[in-house]
């Protein structure tokens, strides 16, 4: 499922700065537990949202997509 592989790849990104869901929601301006419930894939990520915790983390959308297509085997 796409949502599941965008979701996996904010969790890598994230990881890969060092960073908390905390500090990643911080810098989205939403709710830590939002972060954790999208990453989890309990939770779908809305186009908004998605392109808030990439720009957060210095990603396009569009890189963001594209990574995900790639995890998800469509790329």
């Amino acid at each position: 499922m796409f949502a599941r592989s965008v979701a996996e790849e904010l969790a890598v990104a994230r990881r890969e700065r060092g960073w908390s869901m905390e500090q990643l929601a911080g810098e989205a301006g939403l709710h830590r537990t939002s972060v954790g419930l999208i990453e989890r894939g309990e939770r779908g990520v809305t186009l908004q949202v998605a392109a808030r915790l990439a720009w957060a983390l210095d990603l396009s959308l569009g890189d963001l997509c594209r990574a995900a297509e790639a995890r998800a085997g469509r790329g």
